[in-house]
């Protein structure tokens, strides 16, 4: 990640003159632009799936042992809101 300001000086006074109803509106859109932008970011879970049982030495039940763990991994991030 670049140690630059990912405002710059013009968003900066427009935010600091900002009243509350526009920064709520301003809030909202920064964090749906990330959250869309965490959407794209996904992981086909069959073809993860399909890759590690390729791996020499994991039978069956290892991957499910290792499907269980991401999956409680997923569950984990999925009930924080991301």
């Amino acid at each position: 990640m670049e140690n630059q300001p990912t405002i710059d000086r013009a968003l900066y006074k427009k935010i600091k003159s900002m009243d509350r109803s526009t920064m709520d509106n301003f809030v909202k859109n920064v964090y749906q632009q990330g959250y869309n932008d965490a959407q794209v970011q996904s992981i086909d879970y069959d073809k993860l799936k399909a890759d590690l049982a390729c791996i020499k030495g994991i039978g069956e039940s290892r991957l499910q042992e290792i499907m269980s763990v991401i999956d409680k991994h997923i569950e984990c991030t999925s009930d924080k809101g991301g």
